[in-house]
């Protein structure tokens, strides 16, 4: 039914002020930044607020827990330790193995960066995107590009930070790429995002590549982006289609990305790793040999 009196704006006024509005966002995209900066850190305290049911339902979870319950979590706590301190055990005398050898041929030492247990906040309700929003922000030291991982693997990058939060790009969004090395014959590549929260992918893979199923993935640190060494994802399928010209790789990723909740984020050594004198590592080298010796002969 049409209405006898017409009222408010013409439509075609309000498509002209869209596309206006659109063309003046597009243009001053870049210089909105320390807008979205400071709206984010004013924001910041409700995300808080948003999180107190959460940890209040995690207290009582924790306060209504049984006896039984905790006897057995603990007991498996306890099995844990031991695991991990063999294997901590192996792993420093992998370490000095290879501080050793680093230093007979020049190598600098890469020495522990710092490293801080930051909470999940807020998950991504995009499906096109994947981040998730962190406890830390730049109060703490948070830098964007800096480095997140969990205990299996790489969990992706800080794109902003607020005062007292900051938001990670997952590796598995479809913008993130970072350059892997396959550990078994150290060839390079560069792992892509694909959107599924369970897959990334390698591109332009030669088919003579030398990769096979199950090889893992570990960060190469070309970039400057993500530490040398830490996990990423092991390979899963691999099609050589004789119609394409590069194989199409893809891999799982390590970390647990669908139930983060806890991760860590690194700082990087500020470019002081450390230069150890190769003299004075043979030379502990030689100690330890001279020690050995003298412990079987008595």
């Amino acid at each position: 039914m049409k209405p006898i009196f017409v009222r408010g704006i013409s439509q075609q006024f309000r498509l002209t002020l869209a596309i206006f509005l659109s063309v003046v966002l597009l243009i001053a995209n870049d210089r909105l930044d320390p807008i979205r900066q400071s709206i984010s850190s004013v924001l910041s305290p409700l995300q808080y607020l948003a999180n107190v049911p959460g940890l209040l339902l995690d207290w009582s979870a924790d306060s209504i827990a049984t006896r039984n319950m905790l006897a057995m979590q603990n007991k498996e706590l306890l099995r844990q330790q031991l695991m991990m301190s063999e294997r901590l055990q192996r792993f420093e005398h992998l370490r000095q193995e290879n501080e050793r050898l680093r230093a007979l041929l020049g190598s600098p030492v890469h020495m522990d960066a710092r490293k801080v247990v930051a909470e999940v906040m807020e998950v991504a309700s995009d499906p096109f995107r994947h981040y998730v929003v962190l406890n830390h922000g730049a109060r703490t030291g948070v830098f964007v590009g800096q480095s997140v991982v969990d205990a299996q693997g790489v969990v992706g990058q800080v794109i902003e930070v607020s005062e007292l939060t900051s938001r990670v790009l997952l590796v598995t969004d479809p913008t993130h790429g970072i350059p892997v090395r396959i550990t078994r014959n150290d060839v390079r590549a560069v792992a892509q995002g694909t959107g599924d929260i369970d897959e990334i992918e390698l591109r332009h893979v030669a088919k003579s590549t030398d990769i096979v199923v199950g090889d893992l993935l570990v960060t190469s640190g070309l970039g400057n982006r993500f530490p040398e060494g830490y996990p990423v994802a092991r390979v899963m399928t691999i099609s050589r289609d004789a119609g394409q010209s590069y194989s199409v790789v893809s891999a799982q990723p390590l970390a647990a990305l669908d139930r983060i909740r806890y991760v860590l984020l690194i700082w990087p050594d500020d470019g002081t790793q450390e230069q150890v004198d190769p003299a004075t590592m043979v030379n502990e080298a030689e100690l330890d040999i001279e020690s050995a010796e003298d412990e079987v002969s008595q």
